[in-house]
């Protein structure tokens, strides 16, 4: 049997929900043309994907890789969270613009 290099798809996203034990949901947001009145359309699409130790929150930035079936909808899985959401510094400066 040989190796076979699979070029499984990946895509970036923001994650929207991580509410579900060992699953995301993530945004993807591409631009598409309109064929006929060529006006820039965004094209948003939402992928359940597995997240085996829970380390990706709502907000952040993540790496999304194509694998077989895990269930119904997850066909995706984590492969690493490229930038984390900074709740806290975007509170600490509405706080100080408040005061």
């Amino acid at each position: 049997m040989e190796n076979k290099k699979v070029n499984n798809k990946k895509l970036r996203g923001t994650v929207t929900s991580d509410k579900m034990q060992k699953t995301i949901v993530v945004e993807i947001v591409r631009t598409k043309q309109h064929p006929r009145y060529k006006k820039t359309l965004k094209i948003k699409s939402h992928f359940k994907a597995h997240d085996e130790n829970n380390e990706a929150k709502k907000g952040d930035y993540v790496l999304i890789e194509e694998c077989r079936p895990l269930s119904k909808d997850k066909k995706w899985r984590l492969l690493s969270v490229i930038k984390k959401f900074e709740a806290e510094k975007i509170d600490e400066s509405v706080e100080a613009e408040n005061k």
